[in-house]
């Protein structure tokens, strides 16, 4: 295949005329009294077959090249084989986290005007009721039983026996999907992604972790399951809510990664902090791991000494993908250096380490700026262990967001034919070349004192054996910004009286003034559950929390 002809789903395809009898899904189906799991599960022929069947009706159905398809499917064998089957049929997906709420996903899809939803009844329910608000969308398809729909439901795609079919060929440039951001700093955008996106995506992850074909991964994001599929890896469809990671039931996971001899997962730091602490618990080992991985937000210490902690192969590790919906990877750095050569430096409030730059990614920083930057002659950029914002190049970088000029303009730095992503956060090199991130730019405090750094600052907080986390927060305005520490204690150490609390109180300062990057607090709050955003369950919303700290202040 040509260099230009690059639709993603042709990396299925490879797959299953490589490994046709490996098992390219399994989803687990249900558990009987003794707790056992019966598994479904699809080899790389069949998903690939079953993918070509539904992409022939969904193009009987009217799905054109580039039509946009909103896919709202529970993560299952359907899931990954619709998701495939549209691609295959030159669709544009688009993905929308269900955890977000009804207000932002009905903004969210109104947005991109879909053309069709391939979705579960509950969601074509839903179509038809606010149907004013997709007009567009006349290509729909039920996934499960259907409930007043018109009777085309995933049968009716898969039509009759498989026959070879030809997908539509798509360019590097081509459309692919719209995925939404998490909106953790401001509402969610829609990310335009290419198929030579998700190509770039695929090598670059496979040669950095040295994915091998035949492992096995439990993905804790459903569209990894892309990943693996395109690279030989088989996929095991965890049995959790991809929506609430902190709240897994680790006895689950844990079973699906004996039962199936998982080598790789991935998961929130959240989803890894209730895995780690019940294995600690119960003494549990996972000894089919070959690697974990962790996104989403810096992975505390705490979660990787846990974590590794299980690992029974000396060369297993917990590594932390640094990236976003926009750029994906960046930088990676395995639990073993954070935790033998930059940990110190981050509780003395260094910022998080995210290690070396994946091979082809470029990273630079430049001096803070709010405004859009015409081209990347006007942007300052910064010597090593000067902070400013984190700019990176390569290809698997997004072009723009989906219909969303200004934002595309802020976000992007034309650099001649090229471009760099300002990623929104906050960091810089040190002499090594590592990349250490500081925190969101939108969350950075502006006091009588100078810049405060989100990241670097509660690190020196988290410190105290009962804070599970803590979040930086400013009251009033910039540049007059008044610091506020919020800390969430470990579970049994809030303090339920006005002594407890002095006294937690009292600690915190001590800690705070102990460093000179937070010896100007002056004050402490306490709250039981901060709050945090859907998609990872682990970035702290400090949107929400500056309102709520300003009640408490007054």
């Amino acid at each position: 295949m040509s260099i230009s002809q690059r639709n993603i789903a042709d990396r299925l395809k490879q797959s299953a005329q490589a490994w046709p009898f490996q098992k390219a899904v399994v989803f687990a189906t249900g558990q009987d009294k003794q707790g056992r799991y019966a598994y479904s599960s699809l080899t790389f022929q069949q998903l690939d077959q079953e993918s070509d069947r539904l992409a022939r009706g969904l193009i009987q159905l009217g799905v054109q090249p580039g039509t946009r398809m909103a896919l709202m499917v529970r993560p299952s064998l359907e899931f990954i084989a619709l998701t495939f089957a549209l691609f295959k049929a030159g669709a544009v997906i688009i993905l929308i986290d269900p955890g977000m709420g009804r207000k932002n996903i009905m903004r969210c899809l109104a947005e991109v005007e879909p053309e069709g939803f391939v979705a579960i009844p509950l969601a074509q329910l839903i179509r038809k009721l606010k149907h004013r608000s997709f007009p567009k969308a006349h290509l729909n398809v039920t996934v499960g039983k259907p409930v007043l729909t018109s009777g085309i439901d995933y049968q009716w795609l898969l039509g009759g026996e498989w026959e070879p079919f030809e997908m539509v060929p798509r360019s590097a440039t081509d459309p692919a999907a719209v995925i939404f951001t998490s909106g953790s700093t401001g509402p969610p955008k829609g990310v335009a992604y290419e198929h030579g996106m998700f190509w770039s995506q695929v090598d670059l992850l496979r040669d950095y972790y040295q994915i091998q074909p035949g492992e096995v991964d439990l993905p804790g994001f459903p569209l990894f399951a892309l990943f693996n599929s395109a690279m030989g890896v088989t996929t095991v469809v965890p049995d959790m809510d991809p929506t609430k990671p902190a709240q897994v039931d680790p006895e689950k996971i844990i079973r699906q990664i004996n039962d199936q001899g998982v080598t790789q997962a991935f998961g929130s730091p959240a989803m890894w902090n209730r895995i780690g602490r019940y294995c600690e618990q119960h003494q549990i080992q996972l000894p089919s791991l070959k690697r974990v991985l962790s996104a989403g937000a810096p992975v505390p210490v705490h979660v990787i000494q846990r974590m590794r902690q299980t690992f029974t192969n000396s060369v297993t590790d917990i590594s932390t993908p640094y990236g976003a919906t926009e750029s994906l990877p960046v930088a990676s750095i395995c639990g073993r250096d954070v935790l033998e050569k930059t940990s110190a430096q981050t509780q003395s409030g260094a910022g998080t380490c995210v290690g070396t730059p994946f091979p082809g990614v470029q990273i630079k920083i430049i001096q803070i700026h709010n405004e859009p930057i015409e081209s990347l002659e006007n942007a300052v950029e910064l010597p090593a262990g000067e902070i400013g914002e984190i700019i990176v190049q390569g290809p698997m970088a997004t072009r723009e967001y989906f219909q969303r000029p200004e934002a595309t303009q802020l976000a992007k730095i034309p650099d001649g034919d090229r471009f760099w992503h300002r990623m929104g956060d906050v960091g810089y090199r040190d002499a090594e070349g590592k990349l250490w991130f500081c925190g969101r730019k939108a969350h950075m405090l502006e006091t009588r004192q100078g810049c405060m750094f989100t990241i670097c600052c509660e690190a020196i907080f988290n410190q105290h054996p009962r804070v599970y986390r803590s979040a930086l927060v400013g009251v009033g305005s910039k540049p007059n910004q008044k610091p506020v520490i919020i800390a969430e204690p470990e579970q049994g150490d809030y303090p339920e009286n006005q002594t407890a609390r002095d006294q937690f109180t009292q600690e915190l300062l001590v800690l705070g003034k102990a460093n000179p990057l937070t010896d100007s607090i002056e004050t402490v709050l306490f709250h039981r559950a901060l709050p945090v955003d859907i998609r990872h369950n682990v970035k702290i919303f400090r949107e929400k929390l500056t309102p709520w700290a300003e009640k408490q202040v007054k």
